[in-house]
Parts: structure tokens; sequence; C-alpha cells
């Protein structure tokens, strides 16, 4: 069985986190979105891997990815171009999975337990596809799916007005090679793309047999700010902390924090786990970073309070105010300016940014 690992899309809800840079790279607890997927599928007996990449950021994620053996995997990249729906995404990936089996992963999903249960559920019948579901609160938003007692998938509706269930699709999918017969004869949907749920339809309409498996523990879509902050705090509450790096006699460091061994925490700095802090960064005298919080690499926190947010990396954030619920950009540099605005503003910065708080 391979794996296609879809990292299109041009990431418009992380704008302007993705003005410079693919929402795929954007970090949680110190570690790419991206990252988590390809170790999912490692986990699952996964090691071919065809990454399908857009227009947008293809040459970072190259560079981050390479050949895939630093993760333990062989991939191939896949140019999909502009993107006009996942199942044109998984429609360009029919080369690379020459007749075999296959697990697609959205590269923005993150996943508490992994999809090895959707692998096995799938690899245990005889199957044209198998879907991941999880129950959601607000079914009418997302792709619906209505299972039987036994688990199989008898229809699929796309944000329903009436939903017959509440199991959501969440992006992940494994499929035998007739799903490429399958979206060569859907059309695209009112939003002009070639829409997975369809290519689905079209199996079961078919007479093809779907196998779901209810997802347990968390998923998160990273599309947006808030997503990336609640998924950093759900990786942050199983953090194992390794303090590596240097601790100064009179910091005061408490619970769960994840030090570089290159980094420092200076004396009468205050961290509060679970806090992830990456290479060559120094937390300076005076600072106080609180719990749910990551600071990427090469960053220097001076005098600031950063609580429950993501520091992306190549930071300067130099300011006395209160950065807190934040996404702050690679290369940004927060300064102070006292009086002039409130405490406690929730800020998503772009990367290589200047701002005074």
């Amino acid at each position: 069985m391979k794996g296609v690992l879809l990292a299109g899309g041009t990431g418009s809800r992380l704008r302007p986190i993705t003005h410079t840079g693919p929402k795929q790279l954007v970090p949680v607890a110190n570690k790419p979105v991206i990252q988590y997927a390809i170790e999912d599928l490692r986990e699952a007996g996964i090691s071919e891997i065809g990454v399908v990449l857009g227009n947008k950021g293809r040459e970072a994620i190259q560079s981050f990815l390479g050949d895939g053996s630093e993760f333990g995997v062989e991939i191939t990249y896949i140019v999909q171009g502009r993107p006009l729906g996942l199942a044109h995404a998984v429609g360009c990936a029919e080369p690379f999975v020459d007749g075999d089996d296959f697990v697609v992963y959205l590269g923005d999903n993150m996943l508490k337990r992994g999809i090895v249960d959707v692998v096995e559920g799938f690899r245990s019948g005889q199957f044209d596809a198998g879907i991941a579901l999880q129950e959601v609160d607000n079914p009418t938003q997302f792709g619906i799916a209505d299972v039987d007692d036994d688990g199989r998938v008898t229809r699929l509706v796309e944000k329903p007005d009436d939903p017959p269930s509440d199991l959501a699709l969440i992006g992940i999918y494994v499929f035998t090679p007739h799903i490429f017969d399958a979206i060569k004869e859907i059309e695209p949907s009112w939003r002009g793309e070639l829409e997975i749920t369809d290519a689905i339809q079209h199996l079961l309409d078919d007479g093809g047999a779907i196998d779901s498996q209810v997802v347990e523990g968390w998923w998160k879509d990273t599309g947006k700010p808030e997503d990336v902050l609640e998924a950093n705090r759900l990786v942050l509450e199983d953090l194992e902390a390794t303090r590596a790096g240097s601790i100064d006699v009179d910091a005061k460091v408490e619970g769960r924090v994840d030090l570089a061994e290159s980094s420092r925490i200076e004396s009468d700095a205050v961290v509060r786990g679970p806090v992830s802090i990456a290479e060559n960064t120094t937390i300076e005298s005076g600072t106080y970073v609180g719990p749910y919080t990551a600071i990427g690499a090469n960053s220097t926190i001076r005098n600031a309070h950063v609580e429950n947010s993501v520091v992306v990396g190549d930071t300067d954030i130099t300011t006395s105010g209160r950065i807190i619920d934040s996404l702050i950009g690679r290369g940004a540099a927060i300064g102070s300016a006292e009086g002039r605005l409130p405490e406690g503003r929730r800020l998503v910065v772009g990367e290589n940014s200047q701002l005074e708080l």
C-alpha cells in the first residue's frame, strides 16, 4: 500500500502567515503539520509516499521533506498545479499509485491516534474504499456519511441542510485503483471543483463497498489560526518534556517544559508548562512564558508575557506587553509602544513583520 499526501491549496484562511510559506509547514508544538502526517503514514506501515504539490510553496515543502529518508520514508513529488478539487489532486497520483491500494491524507490534518485503525479496517474486508469519520456538532458544514450498523457507508452528502448523521469525513481515505475510474466519470461541483465525495458516491452507485472507521481522540483541520492554536494546545497536553538546555539558577520553570539543548532560560524568567522551546532560543530575564506556548528556533523573548501562542521562529519579541492566543510568523519583530495599545491583544502576525505593542 502506498500513501498520497495532499499538500496543495493556497492557505487563504491562514493569511497573512501563508503569504510567504505553505500552510503545511506551519509548526504545531515546533513540528510542521505535514510531518505529523508523514509519521502517521509510516506508523501504518506505508513507506512509499507521493506528495501532491500545488503552485504555491512547492519549493519550501520539497526543501523540508527532501527524499523522505530523514523521516524513514521514500517520497515522490507529484505536481498538481492549479488546485481543481481533492478528486483532481487524487487523480494526479494515478501514475505513482501504479495499480496499488493507497491512503490519501490531507496535509493540513492532524489526528491524536493516527490512521492505523482506518488502514486495518480497509484491509479486513473486500472494500473499494475506506473513509475516516468523526462525530461533529455542526454536520451542515461538512461532508456527511450515512452508515449502516456494520459501518458500511450507504450514502454521502456534501454539507447537507438535513444531515442523515453527525459523522463527518475528516480527510483520510483508503482507495483501490477503482477510484481513478470514478474520478474520470464525475463532473465539477457548483464550486467548479472535482469533489472526492462525488467520486466515492460514484463508487457506491456502481455497487462498491465502502468501509468507515470512526476516529477516536481529537482531530484538527489546521486551516485557520484558531485551529493551529488549538492543535498546539492538544499536542502540548501530551508533551514529553526534556529539559536539555540551560536553566539559570534564579529562573522559575514549572510543569512540562521541553527545552532544546542549545536554548536558555535566564535568571528571573518564568516558564510554566506545557511549553516547547526550540533550538538556539533565549528566554531572557523578566519574561513570562505561559502554558500551551511553542517558541520556535532562533528566537529571543525579552520582558514579554507570552501565553497560549505559537511563535514560528527567527523571532525577536521585546515588548513589555502581553501576547495571548496569538500566531506569530517567522522573522517577526515585536517591540514596545507603551500606552498606545490595550494589553492582551490577540495577534496573527505574518512573517518578517515588525510591530510595536
